[in-house]
């Protein structure tokens, strides 16, 4: 399968991911997971996280006992994400036009990820080919960050450690409803500093928008939770989270 050139330069950025972010997020959505997602899943049933990142999200479902395949554009990050949950299987594929043995129980897209994706016409892609690996009446959760008067603030994020370094200075188009991250790291390797500079991008969609476009996949049955106002997740105040039914 192609993978789309824009994933490698989530390579970069990895090692930081999997170190800062990927367990600060994991634990507080297995929580909110535990409320709205795993009751309608039973255990046993086989998992597709989509997106997954460095692994641990993936760890936590094979810990409530599913069977879970987690696919991602970063071969970096799956790297992390074998070392994070050795039983999962995972997949280095565009969300975009993945294709999987059999069909699956539920999708699960955690962490903003589909805010990555620049263009609706993608995002339709994504939930086409979601409702077509999905078992009938399988359940598909995800969530995006929304545009809120709090997320359009220009923000800046310093990690300084004694190995390692990382500057993130974010700011929001909000005529494109873009959010650009520019990220400057350091890495000390054999007593010489590494550095690497990166630009991730995530697009804010409207929720009418994302409402249009599940219908439009085939997804006639969505309910959707406001982060912060209902489970009290402050990680990106506009987070909105869809379960939505094959």
């Amino acid at each position: 399968m192609s993978v789309a050139p824009i994933y490698s330069e989530y390579d970069r950025f990895a090692w930081f991911y999997n170190r800062y972010w990927g367990e600060e997020y994991s634990r507080p959505a297995l929580a909110i997971f535990n409320v709205i997602f795993f009751p309608h899943v039973p255990v046993g049933s086989r998992i597709l996280d989509l997106c997954c990142g460095t692994g641990q999200i993936a760890a936590g479902l094979l810990q409530h006992g599913y069977q879970v395949i987690g696919l991602d554009g970063s071969e970096a990050m799956l790297r992390f994400a074998r070392q994070n949950a050795p039983a999962a299987t995972f997949l280095h594929a565009d969300a975009r036009s993945f294709q999987l043995p059999q069909r699956v129980d539920a999708v699960l897209s955690a962490f903003d990820s589909l805010n990555h994706l620049m263009e609706l016409d993608s995002l339709r892609k994504v939930f086409a080919n979601v409702h077509s690996v999905l078992a009938d009446d399988g359940i598909f959760l995800f969530d995006l960050n929304l545009e809120e008067e709090s997320e359009l603030e220009t923000n800046t994020l310093d990690v300084v450690e004694e190995d390692h370094v990382l500057v993130a200075r974010a700011s929001y188009d909000q005529h494109d409803k873009l959010k650009r991250y520019e990220l400057t790291m350091f890495q000390l390797e054999d007593d010489v500093w590494q550095r690497s500079d990166l630009t991730l991008y995530q697009r804010y969609y409207d929720h009418d928008e994302v409402l249009d476009a599940l219908a439009e996949a085939g997804f006639s049955r969505v309910k959707t939770y406001d982060a912060r106002r209902e489970f009290g997740f402050t990680i990106s105040d506009g987070r909105m989270f869809y379960l939505a039914r094959k």
